[in-house]
């Protein structure tokens, strides 16, 4: 969708006036907030409307012929149309084709603000009916009957819900036209009756979703639950009662926690995501270490039953590996061979039956072997310790059948010595991925906990600093920031120390273009009757200027000293050990001449001196302002203070 900023005074619906429209991403094509600009800056937001109950809005600034009109589609990828007084279409975003009503919306075309649809009461019964019997058996009913309603699938739902119809009943199914039919109709009321109830004003739910937190051991007990907000409605409905909500006293105030919230609840999720993906990949680590391990072991207890198997039926073992020899050293081809045993098979020889394989190319054959010493129900007995598995054994012909037997017993005991060894290294890959695994998730935790407790004050966006008596100093990053800084701040305040205003100079002379020519100079400040936007008669003040009348104080030459410094919370059990250490300083201080840099923290029991009254101090140089005063809501909390590093500028 067009990422397009519009930027208003604050104030009445009415006083609502443009200040300036931008193109936030440069993603669009270039000239589109110059020409909503062009016809819209500076005009008074008249009235906001929505077009029938579809998504699309209609904003009119200014009145009569003067007007103009911003039209906001927001569906499929969204649409922004700026048209005139009479909804001639002047410039759209996406022109297009509505091809179900022949309506071309492209500049110099009208905007057909009449097609919007109109919610005209409940839906007639037989064209509920003739809607029905065009879907198919087998279609949910829900979507069958969304595009076709006024009322949205949660409003939908919810009617359903309401006399009996599950939610995803299917035509035909669960739900019989013949039948169901008055059933349907009293949900349609009971939608109807919301939409009258809802014009009236009401309360607002917001759904919450729950996800379980991740667990790095099992002894941590049950996870706990991660609550987000999912969705927003002015009523409870039906399918949300047994979810977990938030009420609030009107749905306007449900959407503003709602989007609120959600960017912070998004950064939950993705701390989340990331402890899960964490944890998920030391699980795989866990599991791939575990089936290891079982190999091995499993490995071990098949070479010791083959062993045990062997050394059971040694004769019988002998024997077979007596007759295949003879066989090949009668140079019998082995085709024959196989001929051979199979007859013997079939007659019922106990040697021939026990061989289930020629492998003459390796030298090997295949025998069935079983525990001679126990019967059929023995074998069958689970419980006996001393039963051993039936099953086949490759025999290797060049072997007695008791050297073979040996194989496989040097093979289980090569195959223990190899488990110890994976045993050694898995647990030491463990440990390692464990302790990888830890740090990941207390970055991650660290990462969000500063995230959240990261506080954007409102004089971030300027130029600005937080002098060593407690003074915040903003000044305009630009002639826009300037002119903004004079009209919203710029008043009457108490005297500044002298400390602070030197501090203020500072800043403006590094902010100014002494510091690209490098040259040592005084910055100087005025008192605030000084400053005035009037210009001399026939001249004009640009955006940023402003006339400066009466003596300016110069403050002593400073050098091109500026710096940068992070803000970090002070624990609760430590605000008391910072007390005095940014206060006003005088001469009778034995420590007056610290500087900004030796005792970098906040006076707790100073607050900002921001909004008291009497003569406010304007300090100035190539045109940057810097100010000392403030809204009575912008002190910042005694808890998080600055630490100051120099930079020098030369």
């Amino acid at each position: 969708m067009y990422t397009a900023s519009i930027t208003f005074f604050i104030g009445r619906y009415q006083s609502m006036r443009v200040m300036n429209i931008y193109d936030v991403d440069n993603k669009d094509i270039p000239d589109k907030a110059g020409k909503l600009r062009k016809h819209l800056r500076t005009r008074r937001l008249e009235s906001i409307t929505q077009l029938g109950v579809d998504r699309i809005i209609d904003m009119q600034f200014g009145s009569n012929e003067a007007a103009y009109h911003i039209i906001l589609e927001l569906y499929d990828r969204g649409n922004i149309v700026l048209t005139d007084h009479e909804y001639m279409i002047l410039n759209i975003l996406r022109p297009r084709t509505d091809q179900s009503e022949d309506v071309r919306f492209a500049v110099h075309q009208k905007y057909p603000v009449d097609s919007a649809k109109q919610h005209e009461g409940r839906i007639a019964q037989e064209k509920l009916m003739e809607i029905l019997l065009r879907a198919q058996d087998g279609d949910n009913l829900k979507k069958t009957l969304n595009p076709n309603l006024v009322y949205g699938p949660a409003l939908i739902e919810h009617a359903l819900l309401y006399v009996g119809i599950p939610s995803n009943a299917r035509i035909g199914k669960e739900f019989s036209i013949s039948e169901d039919l008055p059933k349907l109709m009293a949900a349609l009321d009971q939608a109807e009756a919301m939409m009258e109830l809802s014009k009236n004003g009401c309360k607002g739910y917001i759904i919450q979703k729950k996800e379980k937190k991740a667990v790095m051991k099992p002894d941590e007990g049950d996870p706990e639950e991660l609550l987000t907000y999912s969705e927003f409605h002015p009523f409870l409905f039906k399918q949300h009662e047994n979810q977990s909500y938030v009420e609030v006293d009107s749905f306007d105030k449900a959407v503003d926690e709602f989007f609120s919230k959600i960017g912070s609840q998004k950064l939950d999720m993705k701390v989340l995501q990331q402890e899960k993906s964490a944890l998920k990949k030391l699980d795989h680590i866990k599991k791939d270490h575990e089936k290891r391990l079982m190999g091995l072991k499993h490995e071990q207890d098949i070479d010791m039953n083959k062993a045990q198997l062997i050394e059971m039926n040694l004769d019988l073992v002998d024997k077979a590996i007596l007759v295949v020899r003879s066989a090949v050293a009668n140079q019998i081809a082995w085709d024959e061979i196989h001929t051979i045993v199979k007859e013997a098979q079939t007659r019922g020889d106990p040697v021939a039956s026990s061989i289930k394989g020629l492998r003459l190319d390796t030298n090997h054959i295949t025998m069935f072997l079983k525990n001679p010493y126990l019967d059929s129900d023995e074998e069958e007995d689970s419980d006996n310790a001393e039963a051993v598995t039936p099953m086949k054994v490759d025999i290797d012909l060049e072997l007695s059948a008791y050297a073979n037997a040996r194989k496989y017993f040097d093979k289980k005991r090569k195959a223990a010595a190899k488990e110890q060894k994976t045993v050694a290294a898995s647990t030491k890959a463990l440990k390692s991925a464990e302790k990888k695994t830890y740090q990941t998730l207390k970055e991650v935790q660290t990462v969000a906990t500063i995230n959240k407790a990261r506080k954007t004050y409102w004089f971030e966006k300027f130029l600005w600093f937080i002098s060593s008596e407690n003074y915040v100093i903003i000044g305009g990053r630009d002639q826009q920031q300037n002119e903004f800084i004079v009209k919203k701040y710029f008043r009457p305040g108490v005297p500044v120390p002298p400390k602070t205003l030197n501090e203020a100079g500072t800043m403006a002379l590094c902010n100014s273009a002494a510091w690209d020519a490098r040259v040592v100079t005084s910055a100087w400040w005025v008192y605030h009757h000084q400053v005035s936007k009037t210009a001399p008669t026939g001249e004009y003040l640009t955006t940023g200027s402003f006339m400066i009348r009466g003596k300016k104080n110069f403050l002593p030459p400073s050098y091109l000293v500026y710096g940068f410094g992070f803000l970090f919370k002070v624990d609760e059990d430590s605000v008391f050990r910072h007390k005095g250490e940014r206060r006003v300083r005088t001469l009778d201080d034995d420590d007056a001449n610290i500087t900004v840099e030796s005792e970098p923290s906040l006076d707790p029991d100073s607050t900002p001196q921001l909004d008291s009254t009497g003569d406010a101090i304007h300090v100035e140089s190539d045109g940057e302002v810097s100010d000392s005063s403030s809204d009575a809501d912008s002190e910042m909390d005694d808890k998080y203070r600055p630490i100051i590093f120099r930079k020098v500028g030369y």
